[in-house]
């Protein structure tokens, strides 16, 4: 008698979190599962590893595979705590209880940048993290498709005797984006300043509550809302997103370029690679470097900024954003791997970067040539 990990799965998935109240496979607890004949063991993540916490959460998960698989398994359950996100000092009065504040950028556009932070988004939710994510690319909102939320409408609700803005829920992630301000089909056509002051009332006029992380999805370029974003609150850190191709690279490193900058000082955590090679599903161990091999390994070693990961090419992941279901929520795939991996690493950058260095200090923009300390 043999069983699949997908029937191991499928019985593990009867076994809530007490804490996170959703199924371990779902919040992707689950890891390294071996099985010999009725012999099972995995290794699980839980919030509380308490005795009496973990006693229970076996006991279940021990009932729902002799009910699922229909014998009686002999299980080998390795039981760690979920990494809890570093906890850092208040970084300023704006969002006061949101741990880390990451930018998400690129130098050009078209390289799949927000496809990137939904899907980072969603993978640090599924790992019990508290998320939030703002689509600051004013111009062209795109976030509010790639949750399935487009139609959707924040409201208001009252918090210590002021009005905020609820932001909408998605996948288990906390969402403002303009897009839910203007019509699908219409221009949002606003010089600097209108768009600079709105990207503040995303931060400023929310009810975003604890969070873990908070992600910022950016525009392409270096412009006036990466200059606001660093007025208006500390940035932990910002992650680069670029394709191998040179084209692409050139304006990865102005991105690099611009963090740096002595009087903006945000560090950059890390950079990810996006399209980096593309598998054929009919060859799945072949691998085609389409846009060029090893670009951003090299810059990234050039710049000593570490490289999170590199996700392929496949098309269900653009159609998987364009279906409001990012890539990440298929569990199995080549890609929600990627994503779930390029996740830890974030997570391991955070940490190293909140162990090392003390918060980002926010900066007042003085003018467009430079900028002072607050």
């Amino acid at each position: 008698m043999s069983f699949t990990e997908s029937d191991i799965k499928k019985a593990l998935s009867f076994v809530v979190e007490p804490d996170l109240k959703k199924d371990i496979i779902e919040l992707n607890l689950v890891t390294n599962i071996q099985t010999e004949g009725t012999k099972i063991s995995f290794d699980l993540q839980i919030n509380n590893p308490a005795m009496h916490n973990k006693k229970r959460v076996i006991e279940a998960c021990e009932m729902h595979l002799n009910r699922i698989l229909a014998t009686t398994v002999e299980l080998d359950v390795t039981i760690t705590p979920i990494p809890k996100a570093p906890e850092t000092p208040a970084q300023n009065k704006v969002l006061p209880n949101v741990k880390n504040i990451i930018a998400i950028a690129s130098g050009k556009g078209g390289v799949g940048k927000s496809t990137v932070t939904a899907n980072l988004a969603i993978a640090l939710a599924q790992k019990g993290y508290k998320v939030g994510l703002i689509d600051a690319d004013i111009y062209g909102p795109s976030m509010p498709l790639m949750f399935n939320v487009e139609h959707e409408k924040p409201k208001p609700t009252e918090v210590n005797g002021k009005s905020l803005i609820k932001p909408i829920e998605s996948h288990g992630v906390k969402l403002l984006s303009m897009g839910f301000f203007a019509d699908t089909d219409q221009a949002i056509v606003w010089r600097g300043p209108m768009a600079t002051k709105a990207l503040s009332q995303l931060f400023t006029e929310a009810d975003w509550g604890e969070l873990d992380y908070m992600l910022i999805d950016l525009p392409p370029g270096t412009g006036d809302i990466h200059l606001s974003l660093v007025q208006t609150v500390s940035v932990t850190g910002a992650i680069i997103v670029s394709t191998p191709q040179k084209v692409a690279l050139i304006d990865a490193r102005k991105a690099v370029g611009m963090f740096k900058m002595e009087s903006i000082n945000v560090p950059v955590l890390g950079m990810i690679e996006n399209m980096s090679y593309f598998t054929p599903e009919e060859l799945p161990n072949n691998k085609y470097y389409i846009f060029g091999q090893d670009g951003l390994k090299s810059l990234s070693k050039e710049n000593g900024i570490p490289l999170l990961g590199e996700i392929p090419l496949v098309q269900s992941i653009r159609e998987a954003g364009d279906a409001g279901r990012p890539a990440v929520l298929q569990e199995t795939t080549l890609q929600a791997k990627a994503f779930m991996t390029f996740a830890d690493n974030v997570v391991k950058a955070v940490a190293a970067r909140n162990q090392k260095l003390d918060p980002t200090k926010k900066v007042e923009i003085t003018n467009m040539d430079g900028c002072s300390t607050n």
